[in-house]
């Protein structure tokens, strides 16, 4: 490894050791990375450098209930000033580990980059997320400073509260005189980026494992720009001319690539949505003339269907390219979409683990039912449980390397994700007899509904809680809309009745635990639960039995 700019060097201390790294592949030619390098440069600063401070940069609301249109060197200077209070204001050290709680907004794109300048390590989290999730991530990736929209503070103030370790919060799109804009006001919009190295760690994103217990994902400098140099020149193929618009959030590293990296790395629009429904999406793709669009497949059908209804007008002229990850694409939502737009979707995968997307396609090889080809710069296989490469047309373990790879924060579970030098994803796959990669399930018990990840054993933990609740099992089934829905199977205690009014009360106080979007979809009261003698839970039987 280089000589790292971090004087706090917590990231470095807690990488896994060498030889459970997966092998790294840097092929290509514009993968040849100098051993300095600052991300932030290479995506914003450069653009203003070159003469191109003046091109739209990113547009959003701005909180109240206006518009804010940047230019690349607007976001700069923006960009700049906060650097400036990070680490005038703030305290922040090269290594400090910022976490970022709001929105897509310009303002949330622009701490994002304060914190890359200042060579501290940006740790985004979902608005949606609750006290209790916030503060298994402070926790574990020691977090010393946080960014947080006003308007999210509540829940972060509270887990601050039971985790000293986050000394210092400011907060953006705030009218307070110690609000993040006026602190800013005051620094000079010129900023001089630290000098961090190409494997400095830049992020921390967190993905929930199976056991809900999070996972912090390490990824370097040279990994944000690898990126940007693999799928999207080989698969998107977006210019400078694209506006790209989307519902990921920038906490998901899909979103984050796909509404912020890629399009600042070929110097395009990026139009940030704070809510980005169906119902939102379709006029804004019409308003700001959108070409690019990122969203999960759940998505793309309710969209089809507003588009199918009878007069339905919405212009979507502007539209070229439509991206599809998150959740496996089912071949009718595909087809749906084509019918409604005339666009042939993106597919494509990738894990958080791995930064972004792996294994995909062009809009000339697309095929129903199949993820596509490794993305050039990636290698990929399907391997059995000793890691042997099994022949065409069996299923076994999707296994990847390439630039970007599995460096768990200070986690045991790096062993069972890196095998052999290869990230093992977690997902299963065949390779059909022309080559194409075709998704068949999910190896573990995550769940993924509507695009995001859930893990059971984090929900039933939650319902758990409830004073009703004896035992309970969560697992996904198969839903058309969904991909997935979150299922509970619940025994009672005795003295209650398991009826609608209790699936109410059981669903909100889930939502009142933990991020909405876990609740149980579905519930079902049983007297028991499957387990073996030993009395382990056999969640293979309620799989078979829903």
């Amino acid at each position: 490894m280089h000589r790292s700019a971090h004087l706090d060097t917590f990231a470095r201390d807690h990488l896994p050791p060498q030889d459970q790294w997966p092998e790294m592949h840097f092929d290509l030619p514009e993968l040849q990375f100098p051993e300095r390098m600052n991300c932030a440069h290479e995506l914003l600063d450069r653009w203003v450098a070159e003469g191109h401070g003046d091109r739209p940069c990113v547009i959003g609301g701005d909180g109240r209930g206006g518009e804010i249109r940047w230019s690349y060197a607007d976001l700069q200077a923006q960009a700049n000033r906060i650097a400036q209070v990070l680490v005038h204001e703030m305290g922040v050290v090269p290594g400090n580990r910022v976490l970022l709680r709001g929105a897509n907004t310009p303002q949330m794109a622009a701490c994002w980059f304060a914190v890359i300048k200042a060579g501290a390590i940006a740790v985004a989290t979902m608005p949606l997320l609750r006290a209790k999730e916030l503060g298994q991530i402070i926790d574990k990736a020691q977090v010393t400073h946080a960014l947080c929209d006003a308007a999210l503070a509540d829940e972060l103030e509270t887990a601050r509260a039971q985790h000293p370790v986050l000394y210092r919060v400011c907060l953006f799109r705030s009218q307070a005189a110690d609000g993040l804009e006026a602190l800013a006001e005051r620094q000079s919009p010129h900023f001089e980026n630290v000098d961090t190295a190409a494997d400095d760690c830049a992020l921390i994103a967190f993905t929930s494992g199976t056991t809900g217990q999070p996972k912090g994902t390490m990824h370097f400098h040279q990994d944000v720009i690898a990126i940007c140099r693999c799928w999207p020149r080989s698969c998107l193929k977006a210019t400078a001319d694209d506006v790209f618009i989307g519902s990921p959030p920038l906490a998901f590293t899909f979103g984050l690539g796909g509404l912020l990296l890629f399009p600042l790395s070929v110097g395009a629009t990026a139009v940030l949505l704070e809510k980005a429904s169906p119902e939102a999406l379709l006029p804004a793709i019409a308003r700001y003339r959108a070409s690019v669009c990122f969203t999960a497949p759940t998505s793309y059908r309710a969209m089809a269907a507003m588009l199918a209804q009878p007069g339905a007008s919405v212009d979507l002229s502007s539209l070229r390219k439509c991206v599809s990850a998150g959740e496996a694409l089912p071949a009718a939502t595909r087809q749906q979409w084509k019918d409604a737009t005339g666009i042939e979707m993106l597919d494509g995968i990738g894990a958080t683990e791995m930064l972004h997307i792996f294994i995909s396609h062009t809009e000339a090889s697309a095929r129903p039912g199949a993820t596509g080809v490794a993305v050039p710069g990636y290698r990929a296989r399907v391997v059995d449980d000793e890691g042997r490469e099994l022949p065409r047309g069996s299923v076994g373990k999707l296994a990847v390397q390439g630039p970007t790879g599995c460096r768990y924060l200070d986690d045991e579970r790096q062993r069972h994700y890196v095998k052999d030098g290869w990230n093992l994803t977690g997902d299963a796959y065949l390779v059909d007899a022309d080559g194409y990669f075709v998704y068949q399930a999910r190896t573990d018990d995550m769940i993924i509904s509507g695009g995001y990840n859930i893990a059971g054993p984090e929900v039933e933990s939650a319902l758990m809680a409830h004073p009703a609740v004896a035992e309970c099992a969560v697992i996904g089934v198969p839903d058309e809309e969904r991909g997935q829905l979150v299922k509970a199977f619940v025994v009672l205690k005795p003295g209650h009745e398991g009826d609608a009014a209790l699936v109410k009360a059981m669903q909100d106080f889930v939502k009142a635990t933990v991020a909405p979007y876990k609740y149980p979809r579905a519930i079902e009261f049983r007297a028991s639960l499957p387990r073996t003698e030993t009395g382990k839970l056999q969640r293979f039987r309620l799989k078979e039995s829903a």
